[in-house]
């Protein structure tokens, strides 16, 4: 698809999608429940939880009792004895909220990934920052623990995409009918595109991506391909790409 024909394309869905009507139960996102709160907490574990069939996803976030992140560990290891999401058995469910209650006792999280941020507007060091923090609050290191959270990558080549953890910072840095835009210490700008085999195929079949592999590398590449569309806010393009996939419009 030609460059002209592919802005056009995106920036009608663009338009078409920037409505809060884009999030409801007869269209299921993680979005929908994190906006409820209004929290980046709870957006954080709304947005680690987002793999698997969007309406589990949100039938799952919906169940939780996320006031239990003010409440005494105990607490929550006796109201989330009986929770668990798929890889997620309910130990790793009650260590999620007690690693997340540990952080909000910490700092915030835009102060954690700033500070690893700052130094060069390099987002991939302030990620780094946040999950070196996370995996500080709790030694756990079952399989479901380690798929939530997962680890800073060796290396960059053949690392993963992280797509959940830039999915939420999307939502916390962008500000439209969609984002929440609760953060205000990062540029938009910096953002990196949230990839999944399902966006993968598309902007494969779009023409943003030439890579065959679905890791960092290839969500770096989407997203300088998109700043040839918009620089300062490539990523305003996600939702768009992800519906059209979705929704078969190709």
């Amino acid at each position: 698809m030609k460059d002209y024909n592919l802005k056009e394309l995106l920036e009608s869905e663009l338009q078409k999608r920037d409505t809060s009507f884009e999030l409801s139960y007869d269209k299921p996102d993680p979005l929908l429940v994190a906006k409820r709160y209004n929290d980046e907490y709870i957006a954080l574990i709304c947005a680690l939880f987002a793999y698997g069939n969007a309406k589990l996803i949100v039938k799952f976030l919906d169940s939780l009792d996320f006031s239990l992140l003010n409440e005494s560990e105990e607490r929550i290891s006796k109201e989330l004895k009986s929770f668990y999401y798929r890889f997620q058995k309910p130990q790793d469910v009650i260590d999620i909220f007690i690693t997340i209650k540990r952080l909000k006792e910490l700092d915030s999280i835009e102060n954690i990934v700033y500070n690893g941020y700052k130094k060069e507007e390099n987002l991939l060091e302030g990620l780094w920052n946040l999950i070196s923090t996370i995996r500080s609050l709790h030694p756990s290191n079952t399989q479901g623990f380690n798929f939530f959270f997962l680890n800073p990558p060796k290396k960059i080549k053949g690392a993963g995409t992280y797509k959940r953890y830039f999915m939420y910072f999307r939502w916390m840095v962008r500000k439209n009918s969609l984002d929440m835009g609760l953060w205000k210490k990062i540029d938009k700008k910096d953002l990196i595109m949230p990839v999944d085999t399902h966006v993968f195929n598309i902007s494969r079949k779009l023409g943003l991506l030439n890579r065959k592999s679905c890791d960092l590398q290839a969500a770096l590449e989407i997203t300088q391909r998109l700043k040839e569309f918009d620089p300062t806010d490539p990523v305003k393009y996600d939702f768009a790409i992800y519906r059209i996939g979705q929704e078969k419009l190709l």
